[in-house]
């Protein structure tokens, strides 16, 4: 696991609310980005960040070398100056944060990193963005809200499915009263990660399987972002409406020591190692204005891909995985295929008509990653407030914790924190 995430003696425990929901910094000509983390995730940000105007990638850091030098070869093949390089020890990301160089900081690191290098950055008077999750703990996102507030930086957690095509037809559908009154969302994050959590690093694993390290000693929902997001975006939380408390349970521990047996035998340490992270977790939301959201997690069965993605109210419903959507007066069925086009025709989120050609072109999961990045540096450039603010990261993430609480507790309730300080509130 990268080390050298000791974020030091800061005091991040001011309760003054300093809203940052709609805040702006002041606008800049170009966006001067360092990179933190030439991984799984940091070479494809690279590849992207190079093809956005406007973007200047300054610095790149990592704790290998050669994955400096990697992450350097992809911005001059680019036909970009080349980045200035930290690396070969574990805190040459701060020399990274400190530089004058520097506007942005972008952090793909594993992710207990995440929350101690934003926080650094944005003290070093640095934007900060992360991969997901931002944060692991309660701590860890009051730390985020806190130095935000405190140094009225930007902080954004860059969770890609927010851009996502389907998710933002479901966006338009739900904001233009298509759905009606929303009463309930389904969120997920089921993908297969079997073979890439056993992997050692050096045949494609994460760095030092920092992931399964996780499963070996946490139970709850580690990762219920991707599919969080976009429902509480459907649903204006943090603006408008807020999660009050959840319940949570978890399935046995079954797939990855079988798995393991299959693959390396049954006498195997992989396959003789306990794992506490059931297979299955389950968690029940509930929210201000009385809406519930499911949220699964399973990344160790042999199941397809999905996130669920379905968003209900009180005119009909939108399902994803495949794309549906039911309406009154018909719901008792999916709309058929030529409607269904239609539909999204007409309430196509605009990002996509402006820029799904380009966004598939450069990649990133179908393009939502592409989208990311080039709102997220159009917003800078601009003056603009984020898509995404820090208490929807800190929010987001507080399952990470809660989860794990509830599932402990036998799916005993457990508040969930308000991170807006009761910012939240609209007239």
């Amino acid at each position: 696991m990268l080390g050298g995430c000791a974020t030091g003696g800061f005091d991040f425990r001011t309760r003054e609310a300093l809203d940052m929901t709609d805040f702006r910094a002041p606008s800049m000509d170009t966006v001067r980005i360092g990179l933190i983390g030439v991984g799984h995730r940091g070479s494809g940000a690279l590849a992207r960040l190079c093809k956005i105007e406007s973007a200047r990638i300054v610095a790149v850091s990592d704790l290998y070398a050669d994955r400096a030098e990697k992450g350097a070869k992809i911005i001059t093949d680019a036909g970009c100056a080349a980045p200035k390089l930290f690396s070969g020890s574990e805190d040459s990301w701060r020399g990274l944060c400190e530089s004058g160089e520097v506007d942005l900081v972008y952090v793909t690191t594993p992710w207990l990193c995440h929350t101690p290098m934003a926080v650094y950055a944005m003290r070093c008077g640095k934007h900060a963005v992360t991969e997901v999750p931002s944060a692991m703990t309660i701590e860890q996102c009051w730390q985020l809200v806190d130095t935000a507030e405190e140094t009225r930086r930007h902080f954004m957690m860059l969770e890609n499915c927010c851009y996502g095509e389907n998710e933002l037809f479901a966006y338009n559908l739900c904001h233009q009263g298509v759905l009606g009154e929303l009463v309930h969302g389904e969120a997920a994050y089921i993908h297969d990660l079997r073979q890439s959590k056993l992997n050692p690093e050096s045949s494609g694993g994460y760095q030092g399987q920092w992931r399964l390290a996780w499963t070996q000693s946490h139970n709850g929902n580690p990762y219920p972002t991707h599919g969080l997001g976009p429902i509480c975006r459907d649903m204006d939380i943090n603006r408008g409406d807020r999660l009050m408390s959840l319940v949570s349970m978890s399935s046995a521990a079954l797939g990855l020591s079988r798995f393991a047996a299959q693959k390396f035998g049954s006498g195997s340490r992989a396959a003789k190692t306990a794992y506490r992270q059931g297979d299955m977790n389950c968690s029940i939301i509930r929210t201000y204005r009385g809406r519930t959201i499911l949220v699964q997690h399973d990344t160790t069965s042999p199941r397809p891909y999905t996130r669920l993605n379905t968003i209900s109210g009180t005119k009909g419903i939108l399902q994803d995985y495949p794309l549906r959507v039911a309406l009154e007066p018909n719901a008792h069925s999916w709309l058929p295929d030529n409607e269904l086009a239609d539909l999204k025709q007409r309430y196509g989120h605009e990002l996509w008509r402006e820029m799904g050609n380009i966004a598939k072109k450069n990649g990133g999961h179908g393009g939502m990653d592409f989208l990311m990045d080039y709102r997220l540096i159009k917003c800078l450039r601009e003056g603009l407030p984020l898509d995404m603010s820090v208490y929807d990261a800190a929010t987001w993430c507080s399952l990470v914790e809660l989860t794990e609480t509830s599932v402990a507790k036998d799916g005993a309730s457990v508040e969930i924190p308000d991170f807006t300080r009761s910012g939240w509130k609209r007239d």
